[in-house]
């Protein structure tokens, strides 16, 4: 038990990987779902899409903490956007963004939970291993 104890809290690279793979997935899945709900759903899952990206990529190459609470925020508009843009009851676009916003909390909180006790200084020695 002790070795799942250790992995969950140590933030690992693999996490920031699937963060940018959650990002790219939120790219294209209108494309992947065959939306048809027009420019503005596209446009916000490629925007949204590509900040996951984008913080993935600086939670693997320079770890802080706001970071985290970005991808949350995310997450929870992945979750409110299909009620906000009207594609809630549409079917499969509706359950891939709740599907990835629902990821992309659990991950956001996963990290957050890892570096909570960490001193800034330990978040940047993070960077160089």
């Amino acid at each position: 038990m002790s070795g799942i104890d250790t992995h969950l809290n140590t933030h690992r690279t693999w996490e920031d990987w699937l963060v940018m793979l959650c990002g790219a997935l939120v790219v294209f899945s209108p494309g992947l779902t065959g939306d048809t709900h027009g420019a503005p759903v596209w446009l916000n899952a490629v925007t949204i899409g590509l900040l996951i990206l984008g913080i993935g990529f600086l939670e693997y190459s320079v770890l802080q903490r706001w970071e985290e609470v970005a991808l949350a925020l995310m997450g929870v508009w992945l979750i409110i956007a299909p009620f906000v843009f009207g594609y809630a009851d549409a079917g499969q676009l509706r359950l891939w963004h709740s599907g990835l916003g629902g990821l992309a909390i659990v991950l956001a909180v996963l990290q957050l939970w890892q570096d909570w006790d960490l001193t800034d200084k330990e978040l940047l020695q993070r960077e160089r291993s």
